[in-house]
């Protein structure tokens, strides 16, 4: 039997290709031997016919057991490689259910790290990858000689709309403010949510703190617009009012850590201020 072709340094996400061209072609082989292996049974027995006919010509018989003994080669090769392409067809259903679990595997893990690194009421970043982020953000920082901002952003008053009108409206609220804070910042910022009703926002290539404070008065403004909210079947119509502190890097901090502990600070002192936000200092 032909030995299966195999091709180890084929990388494994090309290897069911791979084997469906092979086995196309070993197929596409195994016809044209087949056929060949039709003509010289046909041929042999013409030439049979022609010995019973005219039995003594010279040589004649010696011409058709070569002939019978290729045919019977090339019907052996046709039946190896009808084997082969058996195999190569198992070969190839193995190779596409491992592929196809393979990336089942991919999306479940996918989902699962997901849901590891963000919250489930609000899908934002969680504060572990907002940490990443973050890391990753001063990393750039400093190799640029960027300007980086950290926001730590408090509701205020927020127990009460829990106290008065339960844990669900509360949630509603939750992802509205998410869904504000998203709206207004760049798709290059972490939009996070560090616990409660606290979330934090880390802005990469700040140009000054004037910017930032756009941003803030930004937030503001949009988070301050009056939502309805819809819980147990009663609409109720709230005003979110935030506190905003800002650290920024390198001024107030050079890691991840003394910058968020520096907007966490800031943002108690937004709560006296007028403008609803404070920068560290």
């Amino acid at each position: 039997m032909l030995p299966l072709p195999h091709d180890s340094t084929l990388p494994s996400n090309e290897l069911p290709t791979a084997l469906t061209l092979a086995l196309d072609q070993s197929e596409k082989i195994q016809d044209i031997v087949e056929q060949c292996a039709t003509e010289l049974s046909s041929v042999n027995l013409n030439l049979k016919d022609e010995l019973d006919t005219h039995p003594s010509q010279p040589g004649a018989q010696d011409a058709l057991r070569r002939s019978e003994l290729i045919e019977n080669k090339v019907q052996e090769c046709a039946d190896d490689l009808m084997i082969v392409n058996q195999a190569l067809e198992e070969e190839v259903r193995e190779r596409k259910v491992i592929e196809q679990e393979l990336i089942e595997m991919k999306v479940e893990g996918d989902a699962a790290r997901h849901e590891a690194l963000h919250d489930p009421l609000t899908r934002l970043p969680n504060r572990f990858l907002c940490s990443d982020r973050l890391e990753h953000g001063l990393v750039q920082a400093k190799r640029n000689g960027w300007s980086l901002a950290v926001m730590f952003i408090d509701l205020d008053k927020f127990k009460s709309i829990n106290d008065t009108y339960g844990h669900a409206a509360g949630d509603l609220v939750l992802q509205t403010v998410a869904s504000r804070l998203t709206s207004v910042t760049r798709g290059q910022d972490t939009v996070s949510r560090h616990g409660g009703d606290e979330f934090i926002l880390v802005l990469l290539e700040m140009k000054d703190v004037a910017s930032a404070a756009a941003i803030a008065e930004k937030i503001l403004k949009a988070v301050g617009q009056p939502c309805s909210i819809v819980t147990n079947g009663t609409s109720e119509i709230f005003t979110v009012r935030l506190s905003i502190g800002i650290a920024m890097f390198p001024e107030n901090g050079e890691t991840a850590n003394d910058l968020v502990a520096c907007a966490d600070k800031a943002m108690y002192e937004a709560k006296k201020s007028s403008l609803g936000y404070a920068f560290a200092h």
